[in-house]
């Protein structure tokens, strides 16, 4: 007998969504952050790279030639449907009239079919919600709110630069007006036991969230958590924890939730600890090994 999805799957979601394999294009929208232009912070938080997790993109060109550029690459060979995905910084943080042409000047190649954004929770406003919303007509709309842990300890800890009641306050506002919501995990953060990875599900199972990604707390060079690390005051999570927290996570959230990732792509040359986050094959064989030979599945202990 066939396998069944043991749990919710993106790339089979988007499948689903747009009736075949949706791919996405990662942009560089010139952003910054509140937590490094002095608003509430200068450095970030303490895991956050200098391109603000977007070291992976080619920020040198305009918005509207990054995209041109990837659909003049083959990787545009590879499906026929594509999401702009404003991923760096904090892509809703401008004025909302900044927001609408950077937006647009993406939105410029008729197999585009979503817009998905990546901010804080502390950038979003009944303003830029209803700026989203006139977009939702004509393409699938994703927000991403980064949350790491709903421990507000842990969170001033890592310099996450507001309160978890935030994070509750967007999720509302983006519900008001039916933007899908995908939030941020993170395990292994610095003093984080288990119990908080508890009690940061229990919290996101009591929203309305459509979405999550899963990471481990990996260390890059030239960031807070790398001086940490250094100098003995902050030890990454090992892949034999990470898989446990991981098995938890996932039989513990709502089987409604589709998982976007289960593990983090730290960029090769500015990791600096663990050696195996470089080995995501680990995680996706590891868990779906765990969860054959226990017989779980998402959502079976929520």
């Amino acid at each position: 007998m066939e396998d069944f999805e043991r749990y919710r799957h993106l790339n089979k979601y988007l499948k689903e969504k747009f009736g075949e394999r949706t791919l996405k294009i990662c942009i560089d929208g010139g952003f910054t952050c509140p937590n490094r232009d002095g608003k509430c912070g200068t450095y970030g938080c303490i895991f956050c790279s200098e391109k603000g997790s977007g070291d992976h993109i080619n920020s040198c060109n305009s918005i509207s030639e990054q995209v041109k550029s990837y659909f003049s690459s083959y990787k545009a060979t590879r499906a026929n449907n594509f999401i702009v995905y404003f991923q760096n910084f904090t892509n809703t943080y401008d004025t909302v009239e900044n927001l609408k042409a950077k937006y647009d000047s993406a939105l410029i190649d008729n197999r585009i079919v979503g817009l998905q954004i990546a901010t804080r929770p502390d950038c979003i406003t009944e303003e830029i919600c209803k700026l989203l919303q006139t977009y939702t007509d004509k393409y699938y709309v994703c927000v991403e709110l980064g949350l790491q842990t709903a421990n507000d300890n842990t969170a001033k800890l890592i310099n996450r630069g507001y309160l978890t009641s935030e994070f509750t306050k967007a999720v509302e506002l983006l519900n008001k007006y039916n933007i899908d919501i995908v939030t941020h995990i993170m395990a292994g953060l610095p003093n984080e036991t288990i119990e908080d990875i508890k009690t940061t599900i229990d919290f996101i199972n009591k929203h309305n969230i459509q979405g999550i990604k899963i990471h481990s707390c990996y260390v890059v060079k030239n960031t807070k958590l790398a001086e940490m690390y250094l100098n003995g005051e902050y030890s990454p999570i090992s892949f034999e924890d990470y898989m446990i927290t991981l098995e938890y996570i996932i039989t513990h959230i709502s089987k409604s939730i589709v998982i976007h990732r289960i593990s983090g792509d730290a960029p090769k040359d500015l990791l600096l600890a663990p050696d195996w986050n470089l080995h995501k094959k680990w995680v996706l064989n590891g868990i779906d090994k765990i969860f054959k030979e226990k017989d779980l599945w998402q959502g079976k202990f929520n």
